[in-house]
C-alpha cells in the first residue's frame, strides 16, 4: 500500500530525532550525565531548555504514531493477523500521550500523579510494543520477503525483556541512564527496521 510506504518514512525519522535529542542534551544541558540521568529528565517540569526537548520528543512520538496507523496494510497488503498492528498502534499512541501530557516532575522526580503516570504509561507502552513484536513474528514468519524481519522480531523479544529488567534493577542508581539507553536503543532500532521493511516492501 503506497500510503503506508510514505507514512513509514515518518517511522524511520522518529528514532533518529529521538536519539539526536538525548545526544544534544548531553552537550547543552549543564550537569546532565548520560550514564546517570534518564532521557525523560530532559523534558521534565522546569528542566533547562525544556521547550526544545518537548518539541523534539513530541515530534518523535507523533511521527512514530503516524507511521503505525497503516502498518497493518503495509505488511502483505493487510492480509494476516491484525493483533500485532493494533498492539503497536496502542503502544505508540500511549507514548505520544506521555510526551504531551505526562512529563516527569521537577528534577526528574515522580512526586505528582502526572510524574507517576509518566512511568506507569511508559511501562504499559513498552509491554504493548513487546507483545506486538511476538505477533509480528507470527504474522511474517511465512511471508515471502519478510523472513529477515520475522527472525529480527522474535530475537528482539528476549533482548527487550532483558534490557527492561535491567532498567528496573538499575532504576535510581548511578548507572540508570546508561542502562536505560540500551533499552531505548533496542526499541528505537525495532521502530526503524519495521518502518524500513514497510517502505521497501510497498
Amino acid at each position: 500500500m503506497k500510503l503506508a510506504k510514505y507514512l513509514s518514512i515518518a517511522g524511520m525519522l522518529s528514532p533518529i530525532i529521538y536519539t539526536v535529542a538525548w545526544i544534544i542534551g548531553g552537550f547543552i544541558v549543564a550537569g546532565y550525565d548520560h550514564i546517570r540521568d534518564d532521557v525523560s529528565s530532559l523534558y521534565a517540569v522546569g528542566a533547562p531548555n525544556r521547550p526544545l526537548f518537548v518539541a523534539l520528543f513530541i515530534s518523535a512520538a507523533a511521527l512514530l504514531f503516524i507511521s503505525s496507523i497503516l502498518i497493518h496494510w503495509g505488511i502483505n497488503n493487510g492480509e494476516g493477523l491484525i493483533v500485532g498492528p493494533i498492539l503497536y498502534i496502542l503502544g505508540t499512541f500511549i507514548g505520544l500521550i506521555v510526551s504531551i501530557f505526562f512529563p516527569l516532575d521537577e528534577g526528574g522526580e515522580m512526586t505528582t500523579i502526572f510524574g507517576k503516570l509518566h512511568l506507569i504509561l511508559i511501562v504499559i507502552s513498552g509491554i504493548l510494543v513487546l507483545a506486538a513484536m511476538v505477533f509480528f513474528w507470527l504474522r511474517t514468519k511465512s511471508l515471502e520477503g519478510w523472513k529477515f524481519f520475522s527472525w529480527f522480531s522474535i530475537i528482539s523479544v528476549p533482548i527487550t525483556v532483558i534490557t527492561l529488567v535491567l532498567s528496573i534493577v538499575f532504576a535510581g542508581g548511578p548507572y540508570m541512564g546508561l542502562v536505560e539507553r540500551f533499552m531505548v536503543i533496542v526499541y528505537e532500532i525495532y521502530y526503524f527496521v519495521i518502518s524500513l521493511m514497510v517502505f521497501l516492501k510497498n
